[in-house]
């Protein structure tokens, strides 16, 4: 039985994920290409399923949920070099709120069985959470605490398919990569010797 506190092995890994999930945030100032309609596309969603996945629901939502309490102390981490407590009424919010339940809900899945069909029903459902969570929180924002004519509700979903086609195809991806490290290192660490 998994001690329920985190080892120094596991804070590691949890703070590899904090990193990525920064990085993820803001891949386009490395790579500026990855604009559409002047939007900038992340990361966020693929490390924070690939937290799920390899660390698991305990772990891999500690981790999302610091790499979230850090932005908001102040930390330029969120999308855009973003900080503060500001981004709370930010029509994106929500989406980072939902990356913390994602990785949770996907990491329990994936402890169930841990293959690629499981891995890839865990990461669909991470999708599905994701979108569910953080466009009906965007639409609230628009329409109800952040100035502005606000917009329609199938408007608000409309204008994230060019961001779910990407999410669904890295959601995929993540599934493979994770379920490659699987079988390659993960089952030789103490990640999983300890569960």
């Amino acid at each position: 039985m998994k001690s329920s506190r985190f080892s120094a092995y596991d804070i590691t890994l949890g703070s590899l994920f904090v990193a990525l999930m920064a990085i993820g945030a803001n891949i386009t100032a490395f790579m500026p290409f990855l604009q559409v309609m002047g939007v900038p596309l992340t990361l966020q969603t693929f490390f924070a399923i690939l937290a799920g996945l390899v660390l698991g629901s305990r772990l891999g939502s500690f981790s999302v949920l610091v790499y979230a309490l850090l932005g908001l102390a102040g930390a330029p981490i969120f999308a855009g070099f973003s900080g503060g407590i500001s981004v709370l009424v930010s029509p994106t919010f929500g989406f980072i709120v939902s990356y913390v339940i994602l990785a949770f809900f996907v990491g329990k899945i994936a402890e169930s069985n841990r293959n690629l069909p499981t891995y890839i029903t865990a990461a669909l459902v991470g999708i599905v959470l994701n979108y569910f969570i953080g466009v009906n929180l965007f639409y609230f924002a628009l329409n109800f605490w952040v100035g502005g004519e606000g917009i329609g509700f199938v408007v608000a979903w409309s204008s994230m398919v060019p961001f779910l086609i990407k999410d669904i195809a890295l959601a995929i991806v993540a599934a493979y990569f994770a379920i490659r490290l699987e079988k390659t290192l993960l089952q030789r660490t103490p990640l999983r010797q300890a569960a």
